[in-house]
């Protein structure tokens, strides 16, 4: 994930845990990539925890599994696309478009991923 956040022209700021995620959002990161598999969180946990602290969020999960994807829309997710997006060349320009995009709505100069960044 680090690496298509540097290719999107941001710098990846990684976090393993929500609080940590909430501190660099608390820290001027306005912007975040979910991993909705995460196995250290729990993944809709943290989008709400995200959006809650003031981020857009860009989810990320499996792309036959559409009930985590609602629930991380409900929660607060402005986008939810599968791994294999990202993984694809274009993955970079997707990362890129939804930040954006992103910054429009999010009132900051900011980008990130990896579950956050700065650009």
């Amino acid at each position: 994930m680090a690496a298509i956040v540097r290719a999107a022209g941001a710098e990846p700021v990684a976090t393993r845990a929500i609080a940590s995620l909430v501190s660099v959002i608390a820290g001027g990161v306005d912007r975040a990539i979910v991993d909705l598999t995460a196995r250290a969180y729990d993944g809709v946990e943290a989008v709400a925890a995200a959006v809650a602290a003031g981020a857009a969020v860009l989810a990320v999960g499996q792309h036959d599994d559409v009930p985590t994807r609602r629930r991380a829309l409900a929660a607060g997710a402005t986008r939810v696309v599968p791994y294999r997006l990202l993984a694809a060349p274009a993955g970079p320009a997707t990362v890129a478009r939804w930040s954006t995009a992103a910054g429009t709505t999010a009132g900051g100069p900011r980008a990130g991923a990896g579950t956050a960044g700065r650009p």
